[in-house]
């Protein structure tokens, strides 16, 4: 999330600004979304806490490379589920046999728990507001064990980014306020680590259930 810039206003209907922004890119998107991997580290930190050939969510997959991909080729069931039909037309067309579903984390209700749920670079694009209805909603689809890992904010606040030559909009809590949330929905805060400059500078909060 940058550069920061506080008290962005956030649009009368921020969801279908959001989605229209990624229905219009999507290929360009996929095509300048690197796929070198830095999220490796964070991948495996996040592995670490599943079981062998475990079900995986990726909560706004995009085009499903490189994250779903890398989960899959290591043996994962992976569910990808993004809210732009474009973002998961590319993706059916380049992995066709895999589980791509639409749906809107805000309203997330897939009648079954995964053993991981990961929220990179989705989870962001929700209002404080949003993002605190939202992550008991996820919690719940999660299993006893499960993780969760999402990237956020270095600290409360709404930026504004770029995707293609359109601004889209991110925020993000404080991180005491991810940690009494998530502590509150029995789930503990392993690593959060602020600007990672091994990953790209992205801020990366990995939790599990205790």
């Amino acid at each position: 999330m940058s550069p920061r810039i506080q008290h962005v206003p956030a649009p009368t209907s921020l969801a279908g600004t959001t989605r229209d922004v990624y229905e219009r890119n999507a290929a360009r998107f996929d095509a300048e979304r690197p796929k070198r991997l830095h999220e490796r580290a964070w991948l495996d930190r996040f592995l670490a806490h599943v079981p062998s050939g475990a079900k995986l969510l990726d909560l706004g997959c995009g085009a499903g490379d490189p994250i779903a991909a890398h989960l899959a080729s290591r043996g994962y069931a992976v569910t990808g589920v993004d809210f732009s039909q474009a973002m998961l037309e590319l993706a059916r067309a380049r992995y066709p046999d895999a589980d791509w579903r639409w749906a809107d984390m805000r309203t997330l209700d897939l009648g079954e728990q995964f053993d991981g749920i990961i929220g990179w670079n989705s989870f962001f694009h929700l209002t404080p507001d949003e993002q605190r209805q939202t992550l008991p909603r996820l919690v719940a689809h999660l299993a006893p064990a499960g993780a969760l890992m999402l990237t956020v904010g270095p600290e409360a606040g709404e930026v504004l980014g770029h995707v293609g030559d359109d601004r889209v909009y991110h925020s993000s809590l404080s991180p005491a306020e991810y940690r009494d949330m998530l502590e509150e929905l029995g789930l503990r805060i392993a690593r959060f680590t602020a600007e990672d400059p091994e990953c790209d500078m992205q801020t990366v909060l990995l939790a599990h259930r205790t």
